[in-house]
């Protein structure tokens, strides 16, 4: 390895090391290399230009961005509560059940699972600790699990970044996403019915069946954000960027005319911090494509296709490998690092292999959510410890039997890839 190429990985290592903002790190990683290897330092305004501006794909970020904050603004949390507490709530440890499936319905507006955590995960917490008698960081644990699932079931900024890097199809991973999904809101739901089971945590109070209609009813405009999104984009209505759009017109809709939550104050908050977020964001990728720079010039990829090609290994074994290349790297490095430097290393083999990229992305994005929630230095984790006060270790200490839980099904989905592939072929994807 030469010296150029030491030295960026050397400051993208301090970076993560002392939790430095991502994109300036990746930024001043890639400004190292250029001045190491003595390159001209026009070369950024090139690379990031060069692609950022024959991208459309991009338009799609900003616009989920802003969608998932003006629904969030339109106190969308408590109607979701509400309906879900009616439908599982029953159940032992129903708080904890109630806590996923809000999850899963928020997952289809938000796309990310910070928001998701800091949303109407402390909704959940609240519940949790108060009405359903969760110890403090079990609550935490519960919510932090549950807020990964939100950059799997579509629509997913994520898997949008994952389709700028690969050339995926965006319609096929938003389908893609889906069951794998609906299987982690599942698997979850069965951990914490054994835990509340050996723990004494009982049900939460049962909803008449006379009030589940009005219940629910309250939800239901809520769940019309991806009935249309999804529907236009599988129906050939609208293009999967379009879509994007199309989601934060119908957002805004909702929030304005019918929760009549969304004023102009509140307009102008939103739509400030929805630029900062996709100015971190659109950083974030400027920086990726230095990286990405740095790896073709270097030619890395190409010596990992021949390492990958020497090795003779099976598609099933360079799968596996890849998981526990990145579950080992999801306990120290956050997923954006991974899906931004690493993932583009990685797509020359995977296409050698004949692996499809679309099982490819809903893998990798699985294993960073799981990092997400991996001590020492998972994100979600450091969120939770933050917005509601409990100590770190507590949350820590209760996280494990997810982390589990979620190894599990990322095993099962890497083994069998019809899982994933399921919907993506039924819809004519390929």
């Amino acid at each position: 390895m030469n010296t150029p190429l030491l030295v960026l990985l050397a400051v993208i290592i301090f970076g993560a090391v002392m939790r430095l903002p991502l994109a300036l790190v990746m930024f001043a990683g890639g400004c190292s290399y250029l001045f190491a290897s003595r390159q001209d330092i026009g070369l950024l305004v090139g690379q990031v230009m060069g692609q950022m501006t024959t991208m459309y794909v991009l338009v799609a970020i900003p616009m989920f961005i802003l969608a998932a904050n003006v629904m969030n603004a339109a106190s969308i949390s408590e109607r979701l509560w509400a309906a879900a507490s009616a439908l599982v709530g029953r159940f032992r440890g129903g708080m904890g059940h109630v806590t996923v499936l809000v999850s899963m319905l928020f997952s289809s507006m938000s796309g990310s699972a910070v928001t998701d955590a800091a949303g109407p995960g402390l909704v959940a917490t609240r519940m949790m600790r108060e009405v359903g008698k969760y110890p403090a960081g079990l609550a935490c644990a519960i919510t932090a699990a549950s807020a990964t699932i939100a950059p799997i079931i579509p629509p997913s900024i994520p898997l949008v970044i994952y389709a700028l890097i690969s050339g995926a199809s965006i319609g096929a991973l938003f389908l893609a996403g889906l069951v794998p999904g609906v299987l982690m809101g599942f698997a979850l739901m069965l951990a914490i019915w054994f835990i509340a089971k050996r723990r004494g945590i009982a049900a939460a109070e049962h909803v008449p069946v006379t009030e589940l209609p009005r219940v629910v009813g309250r939800a239901v405009p809520s769940l019309t954000l991806p009935v249309v999104l999804l529907g236009g984009i599988w129906s050939g209505v609208f293009s999967p960027t379009e879509s994007a759009a199309v989601a934060a017109l119908w957002a805004l809709i909702l929030g304005t005319l019918l929760y009549r939550k969304i004023k102009l104050h509140t307009l102008r908050e939103i739509l400030r911090e929805s630029s900062g977020q996709t100015a971190t964001t659109m950083l974030l990728i400027a920086s990726a494509f230095i990286l990405n720079y740095a790896i073709t010039n270097e030619k890395l990829a190409a010596s990992l296709v021949a390492l990958i090609s020497a090795l003779d290994l099976t598609q099933l074994q360079f799968m596996l490998a890849v998981n526990v290349f990145f579950v080992i790297l999801g306990c120290f490095l956050d997923g954006s690092v991974m899906m931004l430097v690493f993932v583009p290393l990685l797509m020359p083999s995977v296409r050698a292999l004949g692996i499809d990229v679309t099982y490819f992305g809903i893998v990798v994005t699985l294993n960073f959510m799981i990092g997400l929630i991996t001590p020492p230095y998972g994100l979600l984790l450091f969120v939770m410890s933050s917005l509601t006060r409990v100590p770190l270790m507590e949350i820590i200490r209760e996280i494990w039997p997810f982390v589990v839980t979620l190894g599990a099904l990322l095993l099962l989905l890497t083994v069998y890839p019809q899982i994933i592939l399921a919907l993506p072929h039924a819809f004519g994807y390929k």
